[in-house]
């Protein structure tokens, strides 16, 4: 996957607070890495499912990745976090994708 121009979604279970605070890790750790992302969106679950395929990288709480069944099957990355605020973790989880 090449990383030029990816639309990144970050969901939580209620889109305020957290998924807010793990968009802005997405953007430090992809600054980091000298990554010019295309567009970055957080959002509720409930809006995430909907919209999914709109983006090409998917980052929410592990308990959630089934909920992206139908992005998964259209080529999306889905990735599932244990903490979505944490920077490292994501570096790490975006590594393992081949994203960075």
């Amino acid at each position: 996957m090449t990383n030029a121009n990816l639309s990144f979604l970050v969901c939580c279970a209620n889109g305020a607070g957290s998924s807010l605070m793990a968009q802005l890790a997405l953007e430090k750790v992809l600054k980091k890495n000298n990554i010019k992302a295309a567009k970055v969106h957080h959002c509720p679950l409930s809006e995430g499912k909907s919209s999914a395929t709109q983006y090409d990288v998917i980052l929410c709480v592990q308990n959630f990745v089934n909920m992206f069944a139908d992005a998964q099957k259209k080529g999306k990355t889905v990735i599932g976090l244990k903490n979505v605020m944490s920077a490292p973790e994501i570096e790490t989880k975006l590594k393992e994708n081949g994203i960075i």
